[in-house]
């Protein structure tokens, strides 16, 4: 008995580097197969929850420097995070100010929706787009995100 225990115990000490080869080996063909994802970021937070405003910016960067495929589309309360100054004065917590992740998704040509309906309503004009090279949206430029994306996020 305690002879057929040693035996077992020693042949799963034996089999240890191969299985971990082979662990290794589906970890780097996992990595080698994942693809650059297209994702469409979808948010109406505005200044009222810094916080919550900041999510499709921050995340939208963060899936951009993954290497993945980014487009975002404001609307509802959203829109006003176009202003230079507003963006300038909104400051999640725990985050840096919206601004310079909105700064960073422009100078990676990240595209930026804003409804255009919801930016006329308050005042967003496109020279406050043009500061982080946003475009005016409407219903038929959100269907081509949603039709483009692999995945939409609404944060």
């Amino acid at each position: 008995m305690a002879r057929r225990e040693f035996l077992t115990r020693l042949s799963q000490i034996a089999a240890l580097p191969f299985l971990a080869a082979g662990a290794m080996k589906a970890q780097a063909q996992a990595q080698a197969s994942k693809k650059p994802l297209k994702v469409m970021m979808k948010s109406a937070w505005g200044s009222d929850d810094p916080t919550k405003a900041a999510f499709p910016f921050s995340h939208g960067l963060a899936l951009s420097e993954a290497g993945h495929e980014v487009q975002i589309y404001l609307l509802g309360e959203a829109v006003s995070l176009m202003r230079k100054a507003v963006a300038n004065s909104v400051t999640p917590v725990g985050w840096p100010p919206i601004v310079e992740s909105l700064t960073k998704l422009a100078g990676k040509k990240v595209p930026i929706y804003a409804c255009g309906a919801c930016s006329r309503a308050r005042g967003v004009t496109e020279e406050d787009l043009a500061n982080f090279g946003a475009r005016f949206g409407n219903p038929a430029v959100f269907v081509s995100l949603v039709e483009w994306a692999d995945r939409v996020i609404t944060e």
